[in-house]
């Protein structure tokens, strides 16, 4: 995998911090986000897809065998398999298999409801596919009104099932909301209880979490709360390059801390679109289709959209700001589905021009997702005895594990083992 662009005169010592380098991209994503199925027997009141119903004009198991075959090419590190929840296609244990067998590492997130106990001794004897189940509260009350009812038991029977099959290490996803921002010592405890490792990320107002990000997204107080935890936890708490815009606090976290849409990271959604990132699904971000002619190959490497992505941004409204180098100006996603110019402070800024920008917004609309697959109307979640908003359940998919383990593994850590070459193409 190489760099895009000249190598600098001067040999390695001009090439200058990997981050910089990194924002003209590279000839492949270091990682892929790729969501096979919009199905899904859940509906989260924050699904960054607006998942549900399957689209039916799915890649076919044939396509989706061909794109495996280009991300090898590609020499992809991995790929993180989600939705929807993934297991419900009916190929899903063929594919993961079919990827690992041709070097592409795959990482899968699922809500665990396909996670039997055969399921989970298949997984354990295998060292070359990681899992991440996804927890968004501690307790069942918690989890249960973003994600819906016996979501948190289902959550915790897939974790124990992981553990007592011997599967060390998978991952516990957690989406940080001001409902349980309180919580992460007790989920950090979860997670030691079965071998696990904790995963945090940020809630974006995508998909249907446009929708419920004014009432869950952290207060400041509470965004200043998490970035001290996390700054006494990095080392063992993975974040990917979900909380960078908390940088402006002060000590750089652990991770990317660059938005990395276009440059080194990506989507290929259910139907073969290629978006710049995983929490961006709208037509702005739209920059091609895998089912056109050189693949994701040349979506990934001659797009317009990625070209224009990969040259030097403005700083915009932050330029002056001293802290602009730590954060970035913060997520193209969380500043576009708010209204926000991409060249502006991010909406959860710690410094609190996020809040003068969205107050100056007025009564400007936001825009929504290009795509919803949602099984009901935007916005129509019902609510519980105690208020909390109930998304509606759904059906039961049969999924069948194939006998043969994959071979290899997935690095949840996109930059590990990350050798880049630096000669000129």
């Amino acid at each position: 995998m190489t760099l895009v662009g000249e190598r600098p005169a001067g040999g390695d010592a001009a090439v200058g911090r990997l981050v910089d380098r990194f924002e003209q991209g590279l000839d492949a994503p270091i990682c892929l986000t790729w969501e096979l199925t919009y199905a899904c027997n859940l509906a989260c009141v924050h699904c960054l897809s607006s998942s549900g119903r399957r689209d039916p004009d799915e890649l076919t198991t044939d396509e989706c065998r061909a794109l495996i075959d280009q991300f090898e090419q590609m020499q992809i590190f991995y790929v993180n398999i989600g939705g929807g929840e993934p297991t419900v296609r009916a190929d899903f244990w063929e594919l993961v298999e079919y990827a690992t067998d041709h070097h592409v590492g795959v990482k899968f997130s699922t809500n665990g409801s396909r996670i039997t106990e055969e399921v989970a001794r298949r997984l354990a004897a295998s060292d070359y596919v990681d899992v991440q189940i996804s927890l968004d509260g501690s307790t069942a009350a918690v989890n249960d009104a973003v994600r819906g009812a016996g979501s948190y038991d289902t959550a915790v029977t897939a974790m124990a099932r992981l553990a007592e099959a011997g599967f060390s290490g998978f991952k516990i996803s957690v989406v940080v909301t001001r409902h349980n921002v309180g919580q992460l010592d007790e989920f950090k405890a979860l997670a030691d209880r079965y071998g696990a490792q904790l995963r945090l990320t940020r809630l974006r107002p995508s998909g249907r979490g446009a929708d419920v990000w004014d009432e869950l997204h952290p207060t400041g107080d509470q965004q200043r709360s998490l970035y001290d935890w996390l700054v006494a936890h990095g080392e063992d708490v993975l974040t990917g390059d979900s909380f960078f815009h908390l940088a402006g606090y002060g000590e750089s976290l652990p991770g990317l801390n660059l938005c990395g849409a276009g440059r080194v990271v990506c989507l290929v959604d259910p139907v073969g679109a290629v978006y710049a990132c995983p929490f961006a699904i709208h037509d702005e971000f739209l920059a091609g289709n895998v089912r056109a002619p050189g693949g994701f190959a040349e979506v990934w490497r001659h797009s317009d959209l990625f070209t224009e992505l990969r040259q030097p941004q403005s700083a915009g409204a932050c330029g002056s700001c001293g802290h602009y180098d730590s954060c970035r100006g913060g997520c193209m996603a969380a500043k576009f589905f708010t209204g926000l110019p991409l060249d502006g402070p991010d909406p959860e800024c710690v410094l609190g021009h996020g809040e003068y920008a969205l107050d100056a917004r007025g009564d400007i609309e936001p825009p929504k997702p290009s795509l919803d697959h949602s099984r009901r109307p935007r916005g129509a979640v019902g609510t519980g005895a105690d208020g909390a908003a109930r998304p509606s359940g759904g059906h039961r998919v049969a999924v069948a594990l194939l006998p043969h383990p994959p071979d290899r593994a997935c690095d949840e850590n996109p930059l590990a083992a990350f050798r880049p070459d630096l000669t000129p193409r």
